[in-house]
């Protein structure tokens, strides 16, 4: 046999044995001496299949449809057009504008409970923030100026309500059926792929008859925070509110500056963290305007792009406060007991009242500046005795005290159970149903978050296991939009019908979560979106891990875990079409683009977009 050499190639000269034997014959008489018949050596071999007609690198249209314009759906509407070639992008919003919950949230005192300059893109910063919190108009107008900057509007279709989506297995498309809320029209669509940015706390919810008897004969103003009516001044007023999340905390401290009183009924105890900025653990105020000179300073973008990277990286790296009985869980609840403890003027009676009987990061932290300085104030009375009952005049609470007011502002949440408002099939499958804790899987059963078996060419932004338990929204969505890029070029580069996620993959997947998520304060007895608001049902709301490991676990997708049909399932490579590229066919290409003055080792070869 033939020897390797040096250079890893098969020595066939006339010294080895192999070369021996085949000096100075001809390839039959190669045939006749080794045995082999001539059927070896005879193309073309008998096959069935055809070559398609087509250039490997030949650009293939994908019409896909994204639901939602608000966060997520306007980083994907930037995002998707640079990084899938050949993409048709429709994106449709029910409301007349972009923005999402900014849009929609419209109450007083609603802003963003972690600095502005981490709650913007990466890619497109702000350096003109006129406050360390942002209030939600300057957040909506960032937005929208992403929105315009990038032209994201050109692919937007307003005031379009999707009322369901259902796969067509035959013609492997998504029939999208909406309804043009200025004149009622209904029409149907089709798509290649479908992907929900949907949100999760727009779908918010008026407690009920059943939950409050009497609401419905209450005479005042009923409102819910998400569905504030701008007409309304609360001036002078005697107003309850109902909750204390993020939005009750916020609406109750706005309302306690102008109205005659406020009746705050909060029943669940919840951790009030000082801030999620490093440089200011100790804030109180309601409104921080960034100082001028810190402003200045950003003229330099070195210098901003240090700021901000000091800043943004500290939430990066408070994972451990997420863990069961570490250091920092029992650090910070101690640091937030003093602070609490300090921000109502050594109040032990109230100072009881509103600790949790649960660590910190059990619920969503939130800063709520402003919120415990309102509690100390005579205009308000903070009541955790249940609500029994409401009268055409007020409330009555399970001890039998009637509080009369001018109206009522609740702040009760939203569908925090992931299933989608409207119905998404595929087969006998309806994410809207079985989803939901009573449906078939009972919770949002998916793969990374990101996809669920069953529904091919579907994906999922900020749905289920979105952002890890540390990090940014902004960064989380990205890593997000760009996995999903990703799908999108492999569908077309390689003439993919549908894929989905195997259901193998996905159970393990959930095995995961089902391992990880007990170490963390999560799987403590609280209620929170994170579960549901279900104690002790499967966490939902969390990556499985920090956001740094998020980012890593989608940087590199396991395209093994999914399962595909192609085009033509004769032969996966029907893709290689006629043997060239097109680009080799182009007299003014460029086919040596990997040659270049300066280059990265990491990227010699990678970038998929030379």
């Amino acid at each position: 046999m033939g020897q390797y050499n040096d250079n890893h190639t098969i020595d066939l000269s006339a010294n080895s044995a192999d070369g021996a034997a085949f000096e100075g014959k001809t390839e039959a008489d190669a045939a006749t001496s080794t045995g082999a018949t001539d059927k070896t050596w005879t193309y073309p071999h008998p096959t069935d299949f055809k070559l398609s007609e087509h250039y490997i690198d030949d650009v293939q249209k994908l019409k896909v449809c994204i639901i939602g314009a608000g966060l997520a759906g306007i980083t994907a509407g930037v995002l998707l057009p640079v990084k899938v070639p050949g993409i048709e992008l429709e994106i449709l919003e029910k409301n007349s504008e972009v923005g999402g919950t900014w849009l929609e949230n419209i109450y007083p005192g609603v802003r963003c409970d972690i600095p502005s300059h981490v709650y913007q893109a990466t890619f497109s910063p702000n350096t003109e923030w006129s406050e360390e919190y942002a209030q939600g108009p300057e957040i909506l107008s960032y937005w929208r100026s992403i929105a315009r900057k990038y032209d994201v509007y050109s692919n937007i279709r307003f005031r379009t309500k999707v009322i369901g989506a259902h796969w067509v297995a035959p013609t492997a498309r998504w029939r999208v059926e909406t309804v043009d809320l200025e004149t009622g029209t209904s029409s149907t669509e089709h798509y290649h792929f479908l992907i929900t940015a949907i949100g999760h706390f727009n779908e918010w919810k008026l407690p009920s008859e059943q939950d409050y008897p009497g609401i419905s004969s209450f005479k005042g103003l009923l409102r819910h925070s998400s569905d504030w009516d701008p007409t309304f001044d609360p001036t002078g007023k005697r107003i309850a509110t109902i909750g204390n999340g993020a939005s009750g905390i916020q609406v109750t401290t706005a309302l306690q500056k102008v109205a005659a009183h406020v009746d705050h009924y909060a029943r669940s105890k919840t951790w009030i963290a000082g801030s999620f900025n490093p440089r200011l653990k100790d804030r109180q105020e309601t409104t921080m305007p960034i100082s001028k000179d810190l402003l200045a300073s950003f003229s330099d973008p070195s210098k901003y792009l240090q700021w901000r990277k000091e800043l943004e990286d500290n939430f990066f790296r408070n994972f451990d406060g997420q863990v069961i009985d570490s250091e920092a869980s029992r650090n910070a609840r101690e640091s937030f007991v003093e602070t609490t403890r300090r921000r109502v003027n050594g109040d032990e009676d109230l100072l009881a009242k509103l600790i949790p009987d649960f660590p910190p990061n059990c619920r969503r932290l939130t800063p709520g500046p402003g919120y415990l300085e309102a509690l100390t104030q005579s205009n308000l009375e903070y009541i955790q005795t249940p609500i029994k009952s409401f009268t055409t005049e007020g409330i009555v609470t399970t001890d039998g005290v009637h509080r009369p007011v001018d109206a009522v502002i609740c702040s009760t949440g939203a569908n925090v159970d992931y299933a989608p408002p409207f119905s998404i099939t595929s087969g006998d499958l309806d994410l809207s149903q079985d989803w939901k804790p009573t449906g078939k899987f009972g919770w949002p059963y998916s793969y990374l978050g990101l996809c669920t078996p069953g529904f091919p060419n579907l994906a999922f932004l900020l749905g289920p296991n979105p952002a890890g338990l540390s990090g940014t929204v902004p960064h989380a969505v990205e890593t997000q939009v760009v996995y999903i890029a990703k799908m999108l070029r492999k569908i077309s580069s390689q003439r993919i019908r549908s894929m989905q996620p195997s259901k193998e993959a996905t159970d393990d997947f959930v095995t995961y979560c089902d391992a990880f998520f007990p170490r963390t304060n999560l799987s403590l007895n609280c209620s929170s979106w994170s579960n549901g608001g279900r104690p002790g049902a499967r966490i939902h709301g969390h990556w499985p891990g920090s956001g740094g490991h998020s980012a890593v676990a989608r940087q590199d997708p396991r395209w093994e875990d999914f399962e595909y049909e192609y085009e033509r399932p004769e032969c996966r490579f029907a893709y290689f079409g006629n043997g060239q590229t097109r680009k080799e066919t182009l007299p003014d290409s460029d086919m040596t683009p990997y040659l270049m003055l300066d280059q990265d080792l990491r990227d010699v070869h990678e970038r998929w977009y030379h």
